[in-house]
């Protein structure tokens, strides 16, 4: 029996909505070294320098499907007092339907590696934990200003040469 309200059309339009869904997430490699256990482990003077670098990246799989990782490096101290290196590449793959063109970029490279990172802050807490050191938390990371940063190298990259 046909559904008077028109709820026929609202099922037909929701199927053209633009969509973002995660197919699944997996770690591609994790490294940590405690070089200078045990050390390391022992009380500290004072607190190790932390760097922290990310990368995302993206490769296309199919017309719809992407997928992206967030690349990190994380070490506490230098040199001979090195006390950790952590590197850790964490994936996932995303369908992406309906969005338009000129959206699927800022998409990829925003809203994707914000879904994936509470995990691979997990990740490092726990590595980290477990390796003997207290567990390093990362700060939320914003995806938006890391776009914005890279899409200015690319634009510097390929500007002519100075005068």
């Amino acid at each position: 029996m046909a559904d008077g309200n028109g709820n026929g059309g609202a099922a037909q339009e929701a199927t053209s909505a633009p969509s973002l869904n995660a197919l699944g997430q997996y770690l591609k490699d994790l490294s940590f070294e405690n070089p200078n256990a045990p050390r390391s482990l022992g009380p500290q003077e004072k607190s190790p320098n932390i760097g922290i670098q990310v990368n995302v990246n993206a490769k296309q799989l199919a017309p719809t499907d992407f997928e992206v990782s967030i690349s990190l490096d994380a070490k506490a101290g230098e040199g001979v007092d090195l006390l950790f290196k952590l590197d850790l590449e964490y994936a996932g793959v995303f369908r992406l339907t309906n969005i338009p063109e000129e959206q699927m970029h800022p998409i990829i490279m925003i809203e994707c590696p914000r879904l994936l990172f509470p995990f691979v802050r997990q990740i490092v807490a726990d590595a980290t934990r477990d390796g003997g050191f207290p567990p390093l938390f990362i700060d939320p990371i914003d995806f938006v200003a890391l776009y914005q940063q890279k899409a200015a190298e690319a634009q510097n990259a390929n500007a002519p040469a100075g005068n």
